[in-house]
């Protein structure tokens, strides 16, 4: 049976080849190398090594990312594109075109026909179908792009080092983030903002418990940086105990629309890493807050259609 854990040993893998290479990189100097070289390193271990390690240990790992990131240790090679490779990346351009973004759009499209297929195969772990999917996908579409693009693996590890060196530690923030939720649910932060809310703002209407779930779930995801941490703390303080319980809402309209929410949130915050300030420094926009700017009208426009289609939908249906 293919399970999770083997994948995970792939994706440690892949991390850890990250690691030797920034190590190996001799265009970086050596403090460069070292700190990213163990950054990759370390956190390879949290997955090849999960089974093994202690708690104890883990979380030392954990400490010690959050050190070399925090100083600021995590330095990208600085690569210069000669007038030949940007010609050459223009020919490429033009000659495959649309066809760039097969072997992108492969990866979504696998990950959904694999999350409804692979539940019925024996063969795979069902609970984790959609996990599963993705990475099955991404690796498809991998071997895919090296075919069509005449590109061979090697390239695109480096490739993809560099890609890791210039998005740095906030790769790992959607991991981290949404592991801090589930810790927050299980100390009862939940509750205890259900009893912060109810002091203040009366959640006997319908309208009123719907545009405060939505707002805290987008505030908390612009705190946060991620609606995943988010949504079990606000939905365990106001959807479920509110609006579902309470109201008789439909929980599949509230989750759903309750996620929408968040998202609008991600669209807003700096601390929405991988979102927002990595896609400026990748673009080596002026502006670090440029995404955010021009982004920033369209969350707060997307939240109150939310929490009307919240409103009108959950309700009735």
């Amino acid at each position: 049976m293919l399970t999770l854990d083997l994948l995970y040993y792939i994706v440690g893998f892949l991390f850890l080849i990250f690691g030797i290479l920034n190590f190996l990189n001799k265009n970086k100097k050596i403090k460069a190398r070292l700190s990213g070289g163990i950054f990759w390193t370390s956190y390879s271990a949290t997955f090849l090594l999960a089974n093994i390690l202690s708690d104890f240990i883990m979380g030392c790992i954990v400490i010690l990312l959050a050190i070399i990131a925090g100083l600021n240790w995590l330095k990208p090679e600085k690569i210069e594109i000669t007038p030949k490779e940007k010609e050459y990346e223009i020919q490429s351009a033009n000659i495959y075109r649309h066809k760039l973004f097969i072997p992108a759009l492969l990866v979504p499209f696998i990950t959904l026909t694999g999350t409804f297929l692979l539940p019925y195969c024996s063969f795979f772990e069902a609970k984790n179908a959609t996990l599963i999917s993705l990475i099955l996908a991404i690796i498809f579409s991998f071997i895919l792009a090296c075919f069509m693009f005449k590109a061979s693996p090697k390239k695109a590890i480096k490739d993809a080092t560099h890609t890791m060196d210039h998005i740095s530690w906030a790769a790992l923030l959607p991991q981290i983030l949404a592991t801090l939720g589930v810790i927050f649910v299980s100390t009862g932060m939940g509750n205890e903002v259900e009893k912060l809310l109810s002091n203040y703002i009366s959640l006997s209407n319908s309208f009123i418990a719907v545009a405060v779930y939505c707002i805290c779930m987008a505030l908390l995801t612009m705190i946060m940086g991620n609606a995943f941490a988010a949504f079990p703390v606000i939905s365990a303080a106001i959807a479920l105990p509110v609006l579902i319980v309470n109201m008789h809402a439909n929980p599949a309209i509230v989750g759903a629309i309750g996620m929408l929410s968040g998202f609008c949130g991600t669209l807003m915050t700096p601390m929405a890493a991988n979102f927002n300030t990595v896609p400026a420094a990748l673009l080596n926009l002026d502006d670090k807050n440029g995404v955010i700017k021009a982004q920033f009208m369209s969350g707060l426009l997307l939240l109150v259609a939310n929490i009307f289609l919240m409103y009108f939908l959950a309700f009735n249906f």
